[in-house]
């Protein structure tokens, strides 16, 4: 690649990277449902032309916004992956973290919880493509748990399918909503001491 489309490339990803944090901005401000192409442009003091220059629809901001959330999300648990500490413990983290990241940003700030709540709804391959490595990183843990004997023998892809079907209740925004205004639900450490049992 030349410096001429170097150059160009990087301009590109510039303005698509200030389409997407303006786009976020009043997302989060107004809801998606309220927030137009058009006011993405006026807030970016540009005509709504040059925004369909980089994305199609909004919908397909929308996808990106939230690929980017999602993309935080499973920075921070790939960084629990890794910590020298024991599989059950990273487990544990990962949930406790996943919770509390839905707590946090998607249903105390009710319209990022909205956008994700449109995205999951429509059944985007952004959410698909999360799932899956969220459950890649979960099985990773779960073998290397099973090679320093901590976890029974088994398969590791099957365990963390398992592991995230029976602990939907801890990382999906609507059932955790759901789950706040009953009393009658597993509390977050106790089906997070089940699944890591369930695995021993």
């Amino acid at each position: 690649m030349d410096d001429v489309t170097e150059t160009v490339e990087a301009t590109r990803q510039e303005n698509i990277s200030r389409i997407l944090d303006a786009a976020e901005r009043l997302f989060r401000h107004y809801g998606y449902s309220k927030t137009t192409v058009a006011d993405v442009a006026r807030d970016l003091g540009m005509s709504p032309a040059n925004i369909y220059r980089f994305f199609a629809s909004k919908t397909e901001i929308h996808q990106a916004v939230c690929g980017r959330m999602l993309a935080g999300s499973y920075q921070q648990a790939l960084e629990i992956s890794l910590l020298p500490i024991s599989a059950a413990d990273r487990l544990r983290k990962f949930l406790h973290t996943q919770h509390q990241l839905v707590l946090a940003t998607m249903l105390d700030e009710e319209k990022v919880h909205e956008m994700v709540v449109v995205a999951m709804e429509r059944d985007w391959h952004v959410i698909d493509k999360h799932i899956d490595r969220m459950h890649e990183l979960v099985e990773k843990i779960i073998r290397q748990g099973i090679q320093a004997g901590e976890f029974a023998e088994q398969d590791a892809a099957v365990a963390s399918r398992c592991f995230g079907a029976a602990t939907l209740n801890l990382c999906h925004p609507q059932m955790v909503a759901q789950c706040l205004a009953k009393q009658n639900r597993a509390m977050p450490d106790e089906l997070v001491e089940f699944v890591i049992k369930a695995l021993r």
